[in-house]
């Protein structure tokens, strides 16, 4: 199952929704169900807005990518900062990229496609890299990057960028989402070394201070 990227054209298309269309299958269907319950209404449908931004931009690309991937990626990819991921001491990049490989792996899903799921997860806040690994890797992120930071912004049409949101609204979606993301990583402050999370706890934690590379090699044990 994939989406060549041919581009129809807007008149043959009267929504954008139908021509990246959620996979009618029992995984999807189960992966929305599973993070409808999880999280609450700022996550659900940002994930779902993921999915459709990513999946427009691959069509747009000529990406050949499976539309199922893309969309658990997507669904599951911000699990990570759910109340019971706070105090595992790792990234929640990772949290929510070990949930998607055991859901996964429950329904009997070939481990490439696992491993493919899971490290566009893991790596969905890592810019500079997605870009240049298998399709649903790097449109994981180009639909993160799209939906948060609005990059490429222009790359998608007014028309399918208000249908998608007409589908899954962002009421204050840049506050809400940044609260989100701090009170998912405030109680493991030490995971935001070297990752963009750090620019967040730095501007709405008081007393945080994020660890610095240069200083980290500078104060190692090493004698020289």
């Amino acid at each position: 199952m994939s989406y060549e990227g041919v581009q129809m054209p807007d008149s043959a298309d009267p929504s954008a929704a139908d021509r990246v269309p959620v996979p009618d299958t029992a995984l999807a269907a189960e992966a929305t169900e599973l993070v409808r319950d999880a999280t609450d209404d700022l996550i659900y449908h940002h994930s779902r807005r993921v999915y459709f931004f990513g999946a427009l931009q691959g069509r747009a690309r000529g990406l050949s990518f499976d539309p199922e991937l893309l969309y658990v990626g997507a669904m599951f990819h911000d699990l990570g900062l759910n109340e019971g991921a706070r105090s595992s001491g790792r990234r929640f990049e990772v949290d929510g990229a070990d949930e998607a490989r055991r859901f996964l792996q429950s329904h009997g899903v070939p481990e490439d496609s696992v491993r493919r799921v899971w490290t566009a997860i893991a790596l969905h806040t890592t810019p500079g890299i997605p870009q240049f690994m298998e399709p649903e890797v790097a449109l994981v992120t180009a639909g993160v990057e799209y939906d948060v930071l609005g990059i490429g912004y222009t790359g998608i049409s007014d028309a399918d960028r208000a249908s998608i949101v007409a589908l899954h609204p962002r009421p204050d979606f840049k506050r809400r989402i940044l609260r989100a993301f701090t009170e998912g990583i405030e109680p493991k402050p030490d995971t935001t070394f070297g990752n963009v999370k750090a620019d967040v706890l730095e501007r709405y934690v008081p007393g945080f201070q994020r660890g610095n590379f240069v200083d980290t090699i500078l104060e190692s044990p090493w004698p020289e």
